[in-house]
């Protein structure tokens, strides 16, 4: 849990009127002295609140942390031009100097983001005001600044998806005018609390009152579904406190920046932490609703359903049905990414050098060469940059990797040159800024690199690393549940068997089919045809898992104790589906958890998982409907096909690379399946299949096998 005692989330506003209600300042209280959100018109009425609280905990010997979503301080350089110190508490104390926000909340911000406006090159950074207001210097719209030198967004900013520019002052989004009222307020507080109040990231004494940049908007997944608030802002402010009350702050109380972004720039608590703070308000917030009770029935009249008919239905009746957890980007390999990814800084993040060679200003050459320049002292090298800049016509040794020094934007290869350490000569013509990489050429910093959804790859993992990505937000995996039925069946191998027994072929391949595309397989064993045994077993997988796979019983026979079980108690849905091999697929929900009742025979097992199962699965994990990639190919084999059933032949491609076959179609030969590489697909209606005629084959990768 966390250090601290009390939990104050501030959500503060820019009005120039009193106003309660939504888009006004509230409050929300976790921890000792909760209470429900508190609404306030003014920030002067704000600020004697929380003067109060203040007080009160230090009375009370208990540390608070006060978290406000203002930003505490402005990209980097900001502090720096406009104060002479690097530091965003400098740029507080500046404000406070200048900042008029009276009682009645009317202020002064726009002047004075005009008045800094002026102290920077070109117009900006600030932009945003309102029509009556006549400032030359305060652009109306963001387009119509130039050469102000700053960046957007904050390095903090790039992990919070939909953060607004701390520059935007005016309409939606304008935490500009928020933050700027906000520091000035609170350095006096800073100013009446002393070395009682820390604020962080940018202080590291050890204070018993914390102020903390926060963002609504990390638990906005909670907020959705939470009822009996007056108001988004008040169910906001609420939960975050919460949230904070309930997760261990330490990891997020250290994140891995730089001290000097920390110090200039601030960070904002729970940033790249939205799954532990949703998670810290129960699992209600992260696990989606359940299915539908009928939502497998299909329409009245309806029989025999074709395998087109059939995926559609099932893709409309299913969601995910998994949470969310916060992992690190090392451990995130084959799991399934809940949220866009944003990159935190670019890549590469600065322009550097793509080969061993001599860099220069392209400038200083005429002609078409040959040219000798004049080598600096020193080189450039991967990690070791250059200290200062390269004086024009002069030229450096670069090894790859290296940022371009100041006065280099073109690199020649080492093995085109010539030089005796005082000089460099090379033939032309030289094209400009040859060999070299531009700043972000590959992934821009802010921008979304990885969609959510994606299985993540170990490319994706070197990607993740090299924007800044230190964890990452993930699916919780599948729990798939298997379960065997049948009193012919034998669940260990190793035991002698009768002649009307069989050894249980299903459950180890259905298992390690869900541990290949990356699920949590979950044994549930072996049933004998009991309704009460297996009603069992159905209970506790329903306890331990988001699915259950069964096979055996599923048909309408005397002995289909599944079929009959689900229907009584789990609305059952028979799908006699138009299939070779396979028939019958039973779907029904059990306390809930959808079960998937496939054939025992193996081969039509097999077939039914990967064409209803596969894309079912995937779905329900979160990595969306996945749809088996197909490829045309000459068929080596001949087939007079009847219509009214889609048919699967196992198959794979032979040393011609057309497609063969199995010789036997029949359903209990399991050894075609390890022979086959794949499946042929035949299509609903009549077909004649002759050597060399194109039939579609779809091998077990396209699975996901």
């Amino acid at each position: 849990m966390s250090r601290f005692d009390r939990f104050l989330v501030v959500d503060w506003s820019a009005n120039s009127t009193p106003k309660r209600g939504a888009d006004s300042i509230w409050i929300g209280a976790a921890g000792a002295q909760a209470r429900p959100p508190q609404n306030f018109a003014t920030r002067a009425e704000t600020i004697a609140y929380l003067r109060d609280q203040m007080h009160a905990a230090l009375a009370a010997d208990q540390r608070m942390l006060i978290s406000f979503d203002i930003g505490f301080g402005f990209p980097k350089g900001f502090a720096k031009h406009l104060t002479g110190r690097p530091e965003a508490l400098a740029v507080w104390e500046w404000l406070a100097a200048r900042i008029e926000d009276d009682a009645k909340n009317s202020n002064n911000r726009f002047h004075v983001a005009a008045e800094i406006n002026r102290r920077f090159p070109g117009l900006g950074p600030f932009w945003g005001r309102p029509d009556h207001l006549d400032l030359p210097d305060l652009p109306a719209k963001g387009k119509e600044r130039s050469r102000h030198g700053l960046t957007e967004l904050r390095a903090t900013e790039l992990l919070c998806a939909g953060a607004h520019p701390m520059w935007k002052l005016y309409t939606t989004g304008s935490v500009g005018s928020q933050s700027l009222l906000g520091q000035a307020h609170l350095a006096h507080l800073r100013a009446e609390f002393s070395d009682q109040l820390a604020v962080w990231p940018m202080q590291d004494h050890a204070a018993p009152l914390v102020l903390a940049e926060t963002y609504l908007s990390l638990i906005d997944t909670a907020v959705k579904e939470a009822k009996g608030y007056s108001c988004k802002d008040a169910a906001q402010v609420d939960l975050l406190a919460r949230a904070f009350h309930g997760v261990s702050l330490e990891t997020m109380m250290h994140p891995d920046a730089p001290p000097e972004i920390l110090r200039e720039e601030g960070w904002i608590l729970g940033a790249g932490h939205g799954a532990e703070l949703l998670a810290a308000l129960g699992d209600r917030t992260l696990t989606p609703p359940r299915l539908r009770n009928d939502c497998f029935a299909m329409p009245q009249g309806v029989d025999w359903v074709p395998v087109d008919v059939a995926l559609d239905r099932l893709r409309t009746a299913l969601h995910p049905v998994i949470g969310m957890e916060n992992i690190a980007t090392s451990q995130a390999g084959g799991r399934v990414l809940a949220q866009d990814l944003v990159a935190r800084r670019a890549n590469p993040p600065a322009a550097n050098s793509a080969v061993d060679g001599y860099g220069f200003a392209h400038d200083a050459l005429s002609g078409d060469g040959p040219y000798t320049l004049p080598l600096v002292a020193g080189r450039a090298a991967a990690g070791q940059p250059f200290d200062g800049p390269v004086p024009a016509g002069h030229a450096i040794r670069i090894l790859t990797g290296a940022i371009l020094p100041e006065g280099v934007d073109t690199v020649v290869l080492e093995e085109d040159c010539a030089a005796d350490g005082a000089r460099v000569a090379f033939d032309g013509p030289v094209k400009p800024r040859i060999n070299t990489r531009k700043a972000g050429e590959d992934v821009q910093a802010g921008a979304v690199f990885l969609q959510a959804g994606r299985i993540l790859t170990p490319p994706d993992l070197a990607l993740a690393a090299a924007l800044g990505i230190a964890r990452i937000p993930v699916h919780r995996p599948l729990r798939v549940g298997v379960l065997s039925t049948g009193d012919e069946i034998l669940s260990d191998p190793g035991i002698p068997a009768a002649p009307h027994q069989i050894y249980d072929a299903n459950r180890p391949m259905l298992l390690e089919i869900a541990r290949r595309w990356g699920y949590q397989p979950v044994d549930l064993g072996h049933c004998p045809d009991s309704e009460s045994a297996i009603a069992r077993a159905l209970d506790q997988g329903a306890q331990r898992c988001d699915v259950i796979l069964t096979s055996g019983g599923a048909s309408a026979g005397d002995e289909d104790h599944v079929s009959r079980l689900l229907r009584a108690r789990g609305n059952l849905s028979s799908w006699r589906i138009a299939l070779k091999p396979g028939r019958p697929l039973a779907l029904a929900l059990w306390h809930g958890v959808p079960v998937l009742g496939l054939p025992g025979n193996p081969v039509a097992a097999l077939v039914c998982t990967l064409i209803f199962g596969r894309p079912a699965l995937s779905l329900m994990a979160g990595s969306g409907w996945m749809r088996p990639q197909g490829f045309e190919l000459p068929a080596a084999f001949s087939k007079s096909k009847k219509p009214g059933r889609r048919e699967y032949l196992r198959a794979r491609l032979n040393d011609q690379g057309t497609v063969e076959v199995f010789a036997s179609e029949g359903s209990g030969r399991i050894s075609g399946l390890s022979w086959a590489e794949g499946l042929v697909e035949l299509p609903d209606g009549a077909a004649e299949i002759s050597n060399g005629t194109l039939v579609r084959y779809i091998p077990f990768a396209s699975f996901g096998l």
